[in-house]
């Protein structure tokens, strides 16, 4: 059974940093197609976004980001211990929203933002950036 557990949200101030950390338990990537994982989030009455993805362990990695966050945010990935990171800097106002991490077994290449391609999520992490 696959598991995420996202951790390291908190409240910061606009341009501050925090780091995500989101542990993978039960995931396996096949040996034979990328594999892909993702930040996304949601904030208050918005939808759902896409904020960076990441393939990996053949193939790359291939690092897709969102407009908004590029050059701000870094996503990677210790394959060995199976944690997905997310390096968020500058950290702006709107940036204000729960952050999930998600899983895909197997993902087209360059990795995609949108939530249908991905099969697992976690719980969230609320991140909270006072102006």
């Amino acid at each position: 059974q696959v598991q995420l557990v996202e951790s390291g949200g908190g409240s910061v101030q606009a341009g501050g940093s925090l780091r995500l950390s989101c542990a993978a338990s039960g995931y396996s990537p096949s040996g034979y197609s990328p594999s892909c994982m993702a930040w996304f989030r949601q904030g208050p009455g918005l939808e759902r976004e896409g904020v960076a993805a990441i393939s990996g362990p053949i193939s790359g990695p291939w690092i897709t980001y969102a407009d908004s966050v590029k050059g701000r945010f870094t996503i990677s990935k210790d394959n060995a211990d199976n944690i997905l990171y997310l390096q968020m800097d500058s950290l702006k106002f709107e940036d204000t929203a729960m952050y999930y991490c998600a899983a895909a077994s197997g993902c087209a290449l360059p990795p995609p933002l949108g939530g249908q391609h991905y099969r697992y999520w976690g719980q969230g992490t609320q991140v909270t950036v006072s102006s």
